[in-house]
């Protein structure tokens, strides 16, 4: 993925586990937590990583946004998003993944025949994978075509913590919130 130049970040803590906020000039470009899958290592730690900006505006509102929606106090989030990292394709999963509501749930098939491309479900699952903006643009939200729970670059007992808190599909054995994440 291409990020803006000009991208800055924020550490910030959740009740799944450190986050790394980016931003764009134009967006919100970024929420991963620490380790997740698909990353920008590079950008995010060591001597080449995007600044560190505590005092920038959006990442603090979207810092308090996560933290309210954690707390169960936001259902969704109300920030201006950058996809301009991704693919055309990409982007158009990732704006379907914004349809997908608190408390439901679809399947990788479901979003490749929203898309008009009904054999695609592969490519879905790869944009789906490659979502920079875990939990805002809410890629947990997808299940495989018989409801199991399927790949999440976060991991899986994260997906699972965070479809419990928004009382979603099958993970009602998972208890919110969940213990032993730092």
């Amino acid at each position: 993925m291409q990020f803006h130049p000009h991208t800055v970040q924020l550490r910030t803590s959740t009740l799944l586990g450190p986050v790394r906020l980016a931003a764009s000039p134009t967006g919100l470009a970024g929420v991963w937590f620490e380790g997740q899958r698909h990353e920008p290592g590079m950008q995010l730690y060591g001597p080449a990583a995007w600044p560190c900006v505590p005092g920038h505006a959006l990442l603090k509102e979207a810092a308090q946004q996560l933290e309210q929606y954690f707390a169960g106090q936001r259902a969704g989030f109300d920030l201006p998003l950058d996809f301009s990292g991704g693919t055309p394709f990409q982007q158009a999963v990732w704006q379907a993944l914004l349809a997908i509501g608190r408390g439901a749930t679809t399947s990788y098939g479901a979003l490749g025949r929203q898309l008009g491309r009904p054999l695609a479900v592969r490519a879905v699952g790869a944009a789906v994978g490659r979502n920079p903006l875990s939990v805002v643009v809410p890629c947990h939200r997808v299940v495989g075509s018989d409801g199991s729970l399927t790949g999440y670059a976060g991991g899986l007992d994260r997906k699972t913590a965070l479809l419990r808190l928004e009382n979603a599909g099958p993970a009602t054995a998972y208890n919110f919130p969940p213990q032993g994440f730092a």
